[in-house]
């Protein structure tokens, strides 16, 4: 038997072990098994599929068929090169083959919701998403993890090795390509099926669930990278930018009537202070326990036009106010009150300014991180977090926002997810760490080069080795070192939380933030 003839006998036994794989995992029924191996044939040019019997040994994910389809894909042309982008278009392609309808999964959706409740009715979605792949949980696993302790609770802290880098051919090509028409952005919801480019994700695997919030159409997904559990997007119906108003409560509120086990929260609108697409509004959500949920109140306080309603200062490194109500409407009205009272506020000697001047223009500069859950009596919690996206000379980037000694650990926006005490920072720390290590460990030629050289790679960080070398010297065990800096890595994250903050955690910054909640109409408790 010749090498050609025994490759196309492994291809189609990696497809019927696909097929297998889907009907064993409910994402296709046992009348769909024969249509769908066929459309599998077509897409490899294959007339007939394997005569041999295909042993029914069960498979953790699709992952080991699924590469011997990608190997032949390229081998044939289906894609033109073998890097990780064109691999990702061809797998999504190939899982899109083995997906129900959308039409399907929101019956199935809402078949389970009825029959079973909410939560099962989300299990098996998220089931869905991580068994077609659309969720690689094969690159999530790779994400580094640790908890570190702070003053304030135990943080999480994540190295992120779950999203593919593009290679510089790539990115240099998709330079090139026009800017995107269709679709708008990644979350909009023409996304569904969309076959991908080289500048935009393939998404046949993706499904959604229709919802309806604050009388509007609205949709649920699962992020593709979940950086917590059943981390999940919902997205506006249009492509609509962010933008925080009285409506944005009202949905967050009713978010949580209908997913009860799920918090939802919103980046802020405004630059610095917000997430990385302020074009499309939507939420972030899941079933997760972050550490500011876990974070107590260190003060409580009470408005009067606001029955019911209960207001704690959290013990946080950024300006936190825990509101807590069994009414959703009195929330909501007590939500939106801080939040415009906030908008306006400013305190000089706190360096709070809620505007400036800009071309003739009154540019705002305060906002709010809402999130928003359900509380174990079975009423509702909402922490905003305040938010001011203000610069100046010294911190050009941000005076709330990251400062520039810590950009070598981290120096995008400080979003959603990491203000509740989940660390998402760049996979390209792995490697890095990894070195610093050594040097810990007495690789002096290494320390001497990201001294005198400023275009080594760890010349970033020089400064933050000098004072660990000094500190801790040079004779660590690699066990020891490594301890080490993820503890030190863990407090500079609490350190970066502390620069976001408006108020600091100081007798002055607390007697700062005192003054807002007092001038909001709060009366201490």
């Amino acid at each position: 038997m010749g090498v050609d003839e025994r490759n196309r006998l492994d291809v189609l036994h990696a497809l019927e072990r696909l097929v297998h794989y889907a009907l064993e995992q409910g994402m296709i029924d046992w009348w769909d098994v024969d249509y769908s191996r066929n459309r599998l044939l077509e897409l490899f040019s294959f007339d007939e599929p394997s005569a041999g019997t295909v042993a029914e040994e069960p498979l953790s994910g699709p992952q080991e068929p699924l590469e011997i389809l990608i190997d032949y894909g390229f081998a044939i042309g289906l894609i033109p090169e073998n890097t990780a982008t064109y691999r990702d278009l061809l797998d999504a392609r190939i899982m899109g083959l083995l997906m129900p309808r959308p039409s399907e999964t929101i019956a199935a959706f809402r078949k389970t919701q009825s029959e079973q409740g909410i939560a099962a009715a989300t299990n098996a979605f998220y089931k869905l998403s991580v068994d077609s792949n659309y969720i690689r949980m094969d690159r999530v696993r790779q994400n580094i993890y640790w908890n570190q302790p702070t003053p304030y609770g135990e943080m999480e802290i994540t190295i992120n090795l779950s999203k593919p880098e593009k290679n510089p051919q790539e990115i240099a090509m998709a330079k090139l390509l026009p800017p995107p028409v269709y679709p708008k952005c990644q979350l909009c919801r023409e996304n569904v099926g969309y076959a991908g480019r080289l500048n935009h994700p393939a998404r046949q695997n993706l499904r959604v669930i229709p919802l309806e919030l604050n009388g509007e159409p609205w949709f649920f997904q699962y992020s593709p990278y979940v950086y917590y559990n059943e981390h999940c997007i919902v997205f506006h119906h249009d492509h609509v930018p962010m933008k925080l108003t009285r409506e944005t409560f009202k949905r967050l509120l009713d978010f949580t009537a209908l997913f009860p086990h799920y918090f939802i929260g919103s980046n802020a609108d405004l630059p610095i202070v917000g997430g990385s697409i302020l074009t499309h509004d939507h939420f972030q959500g899941g079933r997760h326990t972050f550490p500011l949920e876990k974070a107590p109140i260190e003060a409580a306080f009470a408005h009067p036009d606001f029955s019911g309603v209960t207001a704690g200062m959290v013990k946080w490194p950024m300006s936190v106010l825990r509101l807590q109500g069994r009414d959703p409407g009195v929330l909501l009205e007590a939500m939106d009150d801080l939040y415009e009272k906030w908008k306006a506020y400013s305190d000089p000697d706190a360096a709070i300014r809620a505007f400036s001047e800009q071309d003739g223009q009154s540019v705002p500069h305060n906002t709010v991180t809402p999130i928003v859950r359900r509380s174990a009596d079975g009423g509702f919690e909402a922490d905003i977090v305040l938010r001011n996206n203000r610069t100046d000379e010294l911190h050009p980037e941000g005076i709330f926002h990251p400062h520039r000694e810590m950009h070598h650990i981290k120096k995008e926006n400080i979003g959603l997810i990491e203000v509740m005490g989940l660390a998402i920072l760049p996979g390209r720390l792995k490697e890095e760490l990894a070195q610093i290590a050594g040097i810990l460990c007495g690789d002096k030629a290494l320390y001497d080069q990201i001294a005198t050289d400023p275009n080594a790679r760890l010349a970033v960080h020089a400064d933050w080795v000098k004072e660990l070398v000094d500190r801790f010297g040079t004779s660590l065990t690699r066990d020891a070192a490594a301890a080490l800096l993820r503890d030190e890595v863990g407090r500079k994250f609490s350190e970066i939380l502390g620069h976001a903050g408006v108020f600091k955690t100081t007798e002055a910054g607390r007697a700062a933030f005192e003054r807002f909640v007092a001038s909001a109409g709060y009366r201490k408790q």
